[in-house]
């Protein structure tokens, strides 16, 4: 993995104007991010992580503080929000291939490239289903095959299990796991849970709360690939103890 920053943020503040002064949602965020690395951000609710993450989307302006990238001021961003939000009238694979349409890219091309993600996340065979036919666990494999298409330089993911059941939120750990493990991919993940962000990431950002700064960099010395049963090894439990007494 390069040690040369892919992203790098100083001073980050975003202030939300309102009737008694303004909302300080984040306060002088700094940290930088490597090229592969997959960074978790971790926080009680209202500490800023969503709004961090559109800012880094370029959703959102900040109020003071500045954000680089390395190749340059228009990296290709892929984002998965909370909810899939497909659109119900576009099987799997066309929905996949939107970013591609949008672009103005061959058909052909496009499709080729769809299918491999399709492939990468295991949708074979639901190609040409319709999302009100997918579960959960399946609509969010579609809506990262979509943001992965246009080959981003950083994948940001909005709690993107929050909405899954427990058992469907495990399950998709492991197939985050395994794609990241097969594209490397930069990815910087919110989440509120800190088994998520363990199993996951390579670092967590602990978030105060509001307005959020950074009140850890916590390096997961874990090893991969990883499977389920090191959620239940000693060394797991003795990190998820820690993040927890950052939160506080």
């Amino acid at each position: 993995m390069s040690t040369v920053p892919i992203l790098t943020v100083r001073n980050l503040s975003v202030t939300f104007p309102d009737a008694n002064g303004g909302l300080h949602a984040l306060s002088d965020v700094s940290f930088e991010v490597c090229p592969r690395e997959f960074i978790a951000v971790l926080g009680p609710s209202g500490s800023g992580k969503s709004t961090l993450l559109r800012i880094l989307a370029g959703l959102l302006k900040p109020t003071r503080g500045s954000i680089h990238f390395a190749d340059g001021d228009s990296p290709r961003i892929g984002m998965v929000f909370q909810q899939a939000n497909l659109m119900p009238w576009r099987t799997v694979i066309e929905n996949i291939e939107l970013p591609l349409e949008l672009d103005g890219e061959n058909k052909e091309s496009a499709r080729v490239k769809a299918q491999d993600l399709i492939e990468l996340v295991g949708l074979q065979g639901f190609e040409h289903n319709w999302p009100r036919d997918l579960s959960g666990g399946m609509a969010q494999r579609v809506a990262i095959a979509r943001a992965l298409i246009h080959d981003p330089d950083i994948l940001l993911l909005d709690e993107p299990f929050g909405s899954l059941d427990a058992l469907t939120r495990e399950r998709m750990w492991t197939e985050l796991s395994r794609i990241w493990q097969m594209r490397q991919k930069t990815v910087i993940m919110v989440t509120h849970s800190i088994s998520e962000s363990l199993f996951l990431s390579d670092r967590v950002l602990v978030l105060t709360q509001r307005p959020g700064t950074i009140k850890l960099d916590f390096k997961v010395d874990l090893p991969r690939p990883r499977d389920d049963e090191m959620r239940y090894t000693a060394h797991f439990g003795k990190l998820a103890r820690k993040l927890k007494e950052a939160i506080g």
